[in-house]
């Protein structure tokens, strides 16, 4: 920063305010505060004392002694929407969320807020955003809520049912649908997450020509890539590869004889082999089939089947699947919350290995259930089951806690993103979010 002197004066909405750049460099160089002072931008003062920001003073006020205290303390009768709108103005918004949460650890989440959905019907996803805000499912209907649970305009997909949702970046979210979004594409389209407008719509084209196709499971990959599951009317059955900045398809994996790729219930990139694991999942099929696909070598490098394996229907059906690439193995759960596990370092995926010490609930599912659902995030596993949600940490994954709320009924999707654990209930719509508190500050005076 191009400082000629420490102290600063600004005049906010007609208070002064005296401070240092000392404290105005704890905002950090993406801050309004940081602009000022760089030479690259064309931001003076009108005269050599003075900045003048036409804002709420009292809300810069709170601001101000964040960054000198990096406490946050928000005065009774200021409304917290109105503060965290003014920190999104100055730039501050990532010191307003980590002093009022801390970073994320599953042993130690709170519930911090409950809300009501707004469309009729179950939920079908509920996906977690880069911004702290979320997405949710109903049906034909897609509900987009910021970091505050300030609700966007929905987005109506004309009585086609959502089958998938996910986050390109915090303005942009994808969406695959059970019938076509228009005549030529592949069902499945980016929206604007603040106004809901569709912004692309990604075709499935094989021997040259535009097909109608049925857009399934959604993943993402670090290298700007879109993959969807994908049932057509032909030859149309598989995985297919679209780019997120063009929207052009650069490949497709056409789905083995019995393998149903095209009709799979999760996929799941791993940054680290540089594969596509790729679930279809019971009861969406009678026989489960998990793989992992290499784009590059276009070949399933793994595979596994229940297909005559030595189980008992009623206890190991899989109801879901994680890879966990540190652990060179995929994860899964049966109806009972049993989690099993499957070596990924043999190709021909062996059988499971059922974990007694993850073993967390006994006895039958009840009349309406939602099916277990797993995520893996920060090296600590969570497993759904009916209305709670389990956390499981170490080699062993031993459970460590739980996150439980009387209301809602059962939970049918959780999702984890940045410092926050999304869980959407069967019943009323409703939703939780649960975040970590910050860490006690601890004086250094005796």
């Amino acid at each position: 920063m191009g400082i000629q002197k420490d102290r600063v004066r600004f005049n906010v909405g007609g208070r002064l305010f005296e401070t240092t750049a000392t404290t105005l460099a704890n905002a950090g160089r993406n801050s309004l505060f940081g602009a000022l002072f760089d030479d690259n931008w064309d931001l003076q003062s009108l005269n050599s004392d003075e900045f003048f920001i036409d804002r709420n003073p009292d809300c810069f006020a709170v601001l101000l002694d964040l960054l000198r205290t990096g406490e946050l303390y928000i005065p009774a009768n200021m409304p917290e929407k109105l503060l965290y709108r003014e920190a999104l103005f100055y730039g501050l918004q990532d010191h307003f969320r980590s002093a009022k949460w801390g970073q994320f650890d599953g042993n130690r989440l709170k519930l911090s807020h409950s809300a009501t959905g707004q469309a009729p019907g179950d939920g079908t996803a509920i996906r977690a955003g880069p911004d702290g805000g979320c997405c949710i499912a109903h049906g034909s209907m897609v509900h987009v809520y910021d970091w505050m649970l300030d609700e966007h305009p929905p987005i109506n997909l004309d009585y086609q049912r959502v089958n998938d949702v996910g986050w390109i970046d915090a303005e942009n979210i994808v969406i695959s649908v059970c019938e076509r979004l228009g005549r030529g594409d592949g069902g499945m389209g980016m929206f604007c997450k603040s106004t809901g407008e569709l912004r692309h719509k990604f075709q499935v084209s094989h021997d040259n020509q535009v097909k109608s196709c049925t857009a399934g499971a959604l993943s993402f990959s670090s290298d700007y890539k879109i993959f969807s599951s994908c049932k057509g009317r032909s030859n149309e059955y598989g995985i297919g590869v679209w780019d997120q900045i063009t929207g052009k398809q650069t490949d497709f994996f056409y789905e083995p004889a019995g393998w149903s790729l095209g009709d799979a219930d999760k996929l799941q990139w791993l940054n680290g082999t540089n594969c596509l694991l790729v679930a279809t999942l019971f009861p969406r099929k009678d026989n489960c089939y998990i793989s992992l696909l290499d784009f590059r070598e276009k070949k399933m490098v793994w595979s596994w089947s229940d297909i005559g394996a030595p189980l008992t229907v009623d206890e190991r059906r899989v109801r879901d699947a994680i890879a966990m690439e540190e652990n060179n193995a995929i994860c899964v759960v049966n109806e009972y919350e049993d989690l099993g596990f499957l070596d990924l370092r043999s190709s021909s995926g062996g059988s499971i290995r059922w974990s007694s010490r993850s073993r967390l609930m006994k006895g039958k599912m009840p009349e309406e259930p939602c099916y277990p659902k797993l995520a893996l995030h920060e090296g600590q596993l969570f497993s759904s089951m009916n209305d709670s949600i389990s956390v499981l940490c170490g080699p062993d994954w031993v459970l460590t806690s739980r996150l439980r709320r009387s209301v809602g009924g059962s939970i049918c999707d959780f999702s984890i993103g940045g410092d926050r654990l999304f869980a959407l209930h069967s019943e009323e719509n409703v939703f939780d979010i649960w975040e970590t508190p910050p860490a006690p500050i601890i004086s250094s005076f005796s």
